[in-house]
């Protein structure tokens, strides 16, 4: 005769084997939350929608190292959302993880060698947001070109004299200068493009004849761009390369009424020479969705002449968050099923 254990005798079994009981759940996809500023949706109605039955799907707010316990270091996918440190501590600590998936373009907080060297794969979601940064980028550009800030400020005073007309610009009499153009660059100058700037990018990584095939200029050493342009739009991701790519001497390189954007990584930017630029007078503005060490931290910084700041918003859309949610979940399903993943950007892909 076949003889079964029955249930509670299977679990007092497992209790004494962890791996054994952890083989028998069903597969965890940890959703990561910034505790310090949460982004998402404690229910994960959209990711949920996603797997569907494939895997249990769970919400996590991790400010530290410390944060990740339990469960979380069993999930078969991480899936992260901005500011949430994924450490090599952390990822030494993984169990079963197959995937970590930025919820975003930017992989800057995920350690990608020490996960690379574990054999888990990084993914991001590098397209949900294309249009929106562009736009905010834009929108940060006519702000300080059209000076609607200080503009709003006066007239909301009572004031009707234009105070700040020196500083309004014609814009097809400027250069729009473009660091970084991928996808979102890309965007940002045939915005620009449409708007009659003079549109030039610097990106020592594209072929010859990208310029050609979109109608704008190239500059291939970023010094020359710099001296040349009016606004300085920045995107491009933030590595030990681009960190600091823009400080004391590149600021100094600019002319004293250009604008700076940057919709890309706070890093790419030395904090303190441009808001010291921006007090001295040597920089006509700046507009930036994305600071060193965000948020701001001073009275002082805030307080800096000519900068505009908006809280790393620029991917923000309902309709953009609801897609890279979508994507994110897309690609832990496919860790879930064992099935080849998509957008991995360390070269894991087993």
């Amino acid at each position: 005769m076949k003889h079964t254990l029955s249930n509670s005798q299977t679990a007092k079994e497992q209790q004494g084997n962890p791996s054994q009981a952890r083989a028998t759940r069903k597969a965890l996809v940890a959703i990561i939350d910034w505790s310090t500023a949460p982004l998402g949706e404690e229910a994960a109605s959209i990711e949920r929608s996603v797997i569907g039955d494939l895997a249990e799907v769970k919400t996590y707010q991790c400010g530290t190292d410390s944060d990740f316990t339990g469960e979380i270091l069993d999930a078969r996918a991480l899936i992260v959302w901005h500011n949430t440190m994924i450490t090599k501590t952390v990822i030494s600590r993984l169990t079963q993880c197959r995937a970590i998936i930025r919820n975003g373009v930017g992989y800057d907080s995920v350690d990608i060698d020490a996960a690379r060297e574990l054999g888990i794969a990084v993914c991001n979601v590098p397209d949900y947001g294309t249009e929106e940064v562009a736009d905010h980028a834009i929108a940060l550009t006519m702000a300080q070109c059209r000076q609607l800030f200080p503009l709003d400020s006066e007239a909301k005073q009572l004031g009707w004299n234009i105070r700040v007309q020196e500083k309004m610009r014609r814009l097809r009499e400027l250069t729009f200068g473009i660091v970084g153009l991928g996808r979102i660059g890309t965007a940002t100058a045939l915005r620009a493009k449409a708007l009659s700037f003079k549109v030039v990018f610097y990106d020592p990584y594209l072929p010859n004849g990208v310029d050609k095939a979109l109608g704008i200029s190239r500059e291939h050493n970023l010094n020359d761009l710099l001296r040349r342009v009016d606004v300085l739009s920045l995107h491009c991701p933030l590595t030990p390369e681009t960190h600091h790519m823009i400080a004391e001497h590149e600021i100094g390189l600019m002319k004293p009424t250009a604008y700076i954007v940057n919709t890309a990584r706070g890093g790419v930017i030395k904090t303190a020479p441009l808001l010291e630029a921006l007090r001295a007078g040597r920089l006509g503005g700046a507009g930036l969705d994305v600071v060193e060490d965000e948020p701001l931290r001073t009275p002082e910084e805030a307080a800096t002449p000519n900068l505009i700041v908006t809280c790393h918003a620029a991917f923000c859309s309902v309709e953009a968050k609801r897609e890279m949610r979508t994507t994110s979940a897309r690609i832990a399903k496919l860790a879930v099923q064992g099935e080849p993943l998509q957008n991995v950007i360390n070269g894991v892909n087993c």
